[in-house]
């Protein structure tokens, strides 16, 4: 499986750019899954529920199954989060994977950058950045795309990886 990162700092544009690369990616035939990293404690599941309260009773895995979808949830109880390599064996193999995320990591990855947020740009430190999506022109020694044009950073991500 190939794997591809959307990095950048909150309100980038990093889902709405990963939004539109699965739409335009999927739409040209390949498989595409997701992967994001959170970096607050979040919740799937609802007080009340009946899977949220075999959670709360304890369970290590909640498994929930319908005719539509099936989705596993895990509990660390004050394990370490696992690291993306770990997580990356969870999923079917389809063609990319791109996660959203994981900016420490060593994958490939475009930056999503929006000037009016007044962020550092991860790219200046870190060469896996490979190119920069951008609402603004940015003097960079790799490609830098208009943040909007997903047809030209889907191009830019399939030949990086081989698709």
């Amino acid at each position: 499986m190939k794997l591809y990162g959307i990095v950048g700092y909150k309100n980038a544009g990093k889902t709405g750019l990963m939004e539109r690369l699965v739409s335009e990616i999927t739409g040209r035939g390949f498989s595409v899954s997701t992967l994001k990293h959170a970096h607050h404690t979040f919740d799937v599941d609802h007080p009340g529920k009946d899977s949220y309260r075999h959670r709360q009773a304890g369970a290590h895995q909640v498994l929930l199954a319908s005719r539509a979808r099936w989705a596993l949830m895990t509990e660390l109880r004050e394990a370490d989060e696992p690291p993306l390599a770990d997580l990356l064996t969870k999923l079917d193999p389809v063609d990319l994977i791109l996660v959203e995320g994981y900016k420490r990591d060593t994958h490939p990855k475009v930056e999503a950058y929006r000037a009016e947020t007044k962020n550092p740009i991860l790219a200046h430190n870190d060469p896996t950045v490979r190119a920069m999506a951008s609402d603004t022109a940015i003097d960079l020694d790799r490609p830098v795309f208009d943040l909007n044009d997903t047809k030209a950073i889907a191009d830019f991500i399939l030949a990086e990886v081989g698709l």
